[in-house]
């Protein structure tokens, strides 16, 4: 840059980083499990990275579902993913290894009645 130049640069001391994920992302050990979720709600930042990078939902679908959330919640929970990358998938994770385990302590009703209706012969089976 010449001495001609108009052009100014701001030096590194005068630069404030303005916190915009802390004013819609929080993590309050009583609430959610400690989880970060959007401030003043109860949905966690893993429940929009589901709805958004599993189902394919737009943060603008999400918001048409959910209207108590601003795009900007939706955008800085995505912003906290992409920054906190291993924490939520670790959480994610976690929350199918619970499911999984769950599953296999109960089965389904489902499976249930039809393992129900194989332990009876065919022509003991009440008709409906």
């Amino acid at each position: 840059m010449d001495s001609t130049s108009t052009q100014s640069t701001t030096p590194a001391a005068e630069t404030t980083p303005v916190p915009v994920i802390a004013e819609h992302i929080v993590k309050t050990p009583e609430t959610c499990w400690g989880k970060p979720r959007i401030a003043g709600t109860r949905i966690k930042v893993e429940q929009v990275v589901i709805w958004h990078e599993q189902m394919g939902m737009s943060p603008a679908e999400i918001v048409s579902r959910w209207p108590h959330l601003t795009l900007a919640d939706v955008s800085a929970a995505l912003a906290y993913y992409h920054d906190h990358h291993a924490e939520i998938d670790a959480d994610l994770a976690e929350g199918e290894r619970l499911f999984e385990e769950l599953k296999a302590k109960q089965p389904s009703i489902l499976d249930k009645i039809r393992q129900g209706k194989a332990d009876v012969p065919d022509d003991q089976v009440s008709p409906r």
